[in-house]
């Protein structure tokens, strides 16, 4: 094709409309997690910092990071010439070869989670897989124990592990995934108080484990801070207990930090914030801020020991991508050196004060949960019965009108069941989380004014939706 023919083909590409291309889209892609005759995707043409502009050139306000793992910020310009700069230099090894951003980022790994060795992977999803298969490989065990409220990914054993409803359409998935109940403090499943209980959330796994077999299980896998199921931020006793299970039953402790890890709470690690260490971490998200895909899998002195002898059984073609490693080793200098995790601590104290003025200002909020800049707001019909404002896997008259609410006001924010998340990119500055929370609360207005409607008038009131798993 001649440079003339490309250049008028540019133009042409220009002059095209927001709506024939998003119908491109449409015509031609599937969209995750939609049924797809109802899919109606936001087109994005350029992006910085907090904010995005959609194809009205309207500017948005990132309030989940796109999907908690915008980190550092949209653009930002020193991890895109690292990726430059690596693209100019080699843009692909194979996974056998040793490249300097592949060995920079192993080192680096290993002195921010203490931990010894990294396996790389292209996401989250692949991360939580290898560490299921290197947990079992390095035990000889084949049973994993995971949590219900948890996702640790889309592909088929993350899926299994996970306890989303996403799983139900591809169940049975593989074997030797057993479940437990998670530190959900607000509805506790077993009824019980912080301050009064005897810790069932971890005493209720050993009866788990004796009943499975302490022999048969090889580790127990959980999020650090449970993410698109609710921020269950366990009591501070949580971790340490559940680290000592461990440790009786020779079980291994696989830390899914993918999305709550790397600065998202303030540390590289949300567990760091209960003085354990894991044995095997899986990350992504934030690792690379999503300039590129990325995962990893990083396993103790132990576990990398074993694997010197025997043969790990697992490899990627990607695994180890120079330019995805270069984009990581850039995104985590950028923590460094611009104070990013301060900003965390700095602005989740600000977070935390306004949630807490949030959940005693309305009545439709039963809870709050935050850490760092990883938060929820819980939704409520009634706070005396804690009745949600939408069934589990399902939504509600009132959670599409706040929904519907912060869309008109450019506000781009996670709303799933019962729950509105406050999870911004990691730069935010106290007068843009003011911005969005101004809105949000305004939003909650809306429902308050909603549920008191209903109350005054409850023949008209609908039923909720329930929605299937592909409807997410």
């Amino acid at each position: 094709m001649s440079t003339q023919m490309i250049e008028i083909e540019v133009i042409q590409q220009a002059e095209r409309t927001s709506q024939e291309i998003v119908q491109e889209n449409r015509d031609y892609t599937l969209f995750s997690w939609s049924v797809q005759g109802a899919a109606n995707p936001m087109l994005m043409k350029r992006a910085e910092g907090v904010y995005f502009w959609d194809g009205d050139d309207n500017r948005w306000l990132d309030f989940s990071a796109q999907l908690i793992n915008m980190n550092v910020g949209h653009q930002h310009p020193k991890v895109l010439d690292a990726i430059k700069k690596q693209v100019d230099q080699l843009c692909f090894a194979g996974p056998g070869f040793a490249t300097e951003p592949r060995g920079v980022l192993g080192k680096k790994l290993a002195e921010v989670t203490g931990l010894a060795k990294a396996f790389f992977t292209l996401g989250g999803s692949e991360a939580n897989e290898n560490a299921m298969k290197i947990a079992r490989l390095f035990t000889g065990r084949n049973k994993i124990i995971t949590r219900y409220r948890s996702y640790h990914g889309a592909t088929m054993g993350s899926m299994t592990a996970s306890g989303d409803p996403r799983r139900w359409p591809v169940e049975p998935g593989i074997p030797g995934v057993v479940r437990a109940f998670d530190p959900y403090c607000y509805r506790c499943p077993f009824g019980q108080k912080v301050e009064t209980c005897h810790r069932e959330c971890v005493s209720h796994i050993e009866e788990i484990i004796q009943m499975e077999g302490p022999n048969e299980i090889a580790a127990i896998m959980v999020e650090g801070i449970t993410g698109s199921n609710g921020i269950l931020v366990p009591p501070d006793d949580y971790y340490p207990k559940l680290r000592s299970l461990c440790d009786k039953y020779g079980i291994l402790l696989i830390d899914d930090e993918v999305m709550s890890g790397f600065g998202r709470t303030g540390k590289y690690l949300a567990t760091q914030h209960y003085g354990i260490k894991p044995d095997i971490v899986t990350a992504a998200k934030g690792l690379t801020s999503g300039y590129m895909p990325l995962g990893t899998v990083i396993v103790s002195d132990a576990i990398a020991q074993y694997f010197e002898t025997h043969m790990l059984y697992g490899g990627l073609t990607y695994s180890g991508h120079p330019v995805s490693c270069a984009a990581a080793n850039a995104n985590l200098a950028v923590y460094e050196e611009e104070a990013i995790f301060e900003n965390v601590d700095t602005q989740g104290v600000y977070l935390s004060d306004r949630l807490t003025a949030i959940r005693n200002r309305f009545d439709c909020v039963g809870d709050v949960r935050s850490i760092g800049l990883f938060s929820v707001i819980e939704l409520v019909k009634d706070k005396a019965t804690k009745e949600p404002l939408a069934p589990f896997n399902g939504t509600s008259a009132e959670m599409a009108k706040l929904a519907t609410y912060l869309k008109s006001q450019h506000l781009y924010a996670f709303t799933r069941f019962n729950m509105l998340w406050v999870c911004p990119p990691l730069v935010i500055t106290q007068q843009q989380l003011a911005e969005g929370l101004d809105i949000i609360e305004r939003g909650l207005a809306l429902v308050d004014e909603a549920l008191q409607h209903s109350r005054n008038n409850p023949e008209e009131v609908h039923a909720p939706v329930r929605l299937t798993s592909a409807s997410h």
